[in-house]
């Protein structure tokens, strides 16, 4: 037994002698490590260093979140004022904003010079526009100094009616062949107006029906004019605006229109597609009469619209 116990010491005593030996050596080696600048501080502090950081970090995370909650909240506030800012600047310069289901969405942003007079205010009135000789290159000038403008169609299609014959539609479909088969196109002839005086003409074409009538419409408007009324009749003698001053005349293509002055009662003695223009333009007595293939009614309401712009000759 004692042998034993002799042994289990010696083992001990080479234990704990290899262990100071070890932290020995370490702490040497970390001396030289020192010396030489390749490390900077010792191993023990380094995990101290760690444990602190990462409670540290813990306590950040729950300060940082009630602070972004603040941020937030004051970033929400900035971005709220940077809006209204940006409103408060599309107004002034003349963009129109519109509100829908899915949010705002730009009505109008004004391109042109014109178009940009017309949204910040500078220009009030259709007959600025007119009289100072500018083009008209965004519809939307007309809707805004306009608001009161209306528009009509004129049927210009056919196709075949129930009981046979023709029946006239607003639209006229032709069809074009390719490789790929047959391609449709729909053309639309629309007239707009105000019923004081106001007039204008436009003819477009598209895939579909709806998008060429819109682009007439738009059309139209680019190409409004200020005609001149009166009452020229002799048998009347008044001086009401109810009429046109004097005799005038048009073409378009085979078509030829001459209007003359009709006291007040007689109506509108024209068609029916003729009609519409003229209410359009706030003619309410004329004479109307036309030579020529007056069943193309694009060149028919061409030769009207262009008898009613040479109303200004005598002016010039």
């Amino acid at each position: 037994m004692p042998k034993r116990k002799s042994k289990e010491k010696t083992l001990e005593a080479k234990k704990t002698r290899e262990e100071k030996l070890s932290e020995d050596e370490r702490k040497k080696k970390e001396e030289k490590a020192l010396k030489k600048g390749r490390l900077e501080k010792p191993l023990d502090e380094k995990v101290e260093e760690k444990i602190e950081e990462e409670v540290g970090k813990i306590v950040e995370t729950e300060i940082g979140e009630k602070e972004k909650d603040e941020i937030k909240i004051e970033k929400g506030e900035t971005e709220g004022e940077k809006e209204e800012e940006k409103k408060i600047l599309d107004i002034s310069a003349g963009i129109q904003i519109a509100k829908g289901r899915r949010g705002e969405f730009i009505l109008w942003k004004p391109v042109t010079e014109l178009g940009k007079l017309v949204a910040s205010g500078a220009i009030t009135s259709i007959d600025e526009v007119l009289d100072s000789g500018k083009k008209i290159l965004e519809p939307e000038i007309v809707d805004k100094l306009v608001p009161n403008l209306k528009n009509e169609l004129i049927l210009i299609g056919g196709r075949r009616g129930k009981g046979g014959g023709r029946q006239r539609i607003a639209v006229r479909i032709t069809t074009t062949m390719h490789r790929s088969g047959r391609r449709f196109t729909s053309n639309a002839f629309a007239v707009v107006g105000d019923e004081d005086g106001l007039i204008g003409i436009g003819k477009a074409s598209a895939v579909e029906s709806r998008a060429a009538i819109n682009k007439a419409v738009d059309k139209a408007k680019l190409n409004v004019i200020r005609i001149k009324r009166g009452c020229g009749s002799w048998e009347c003698g008044c001086d009401g605006s109810h009429s046109i001053p004097y005799k005038t005349k048009g073409k378009s293509g085979s078509v030829r229109v001459v209007l003359m002055p009709a006291p007040k009662g007689i109506g509108l003695v024209a068609d029916d597609e003729s009609k519409k223009a003229l209410r359009l333009a706030g003619i309410k007595d004329v004479w109307m009469k036309t030579f020529g293939n007056t069943g193309m009614r694009i060149n028919l309401i061409t030769a009207l619209f262009n008898a009613l712009k040479r109303l200004y000759i005598y002016d010039r």
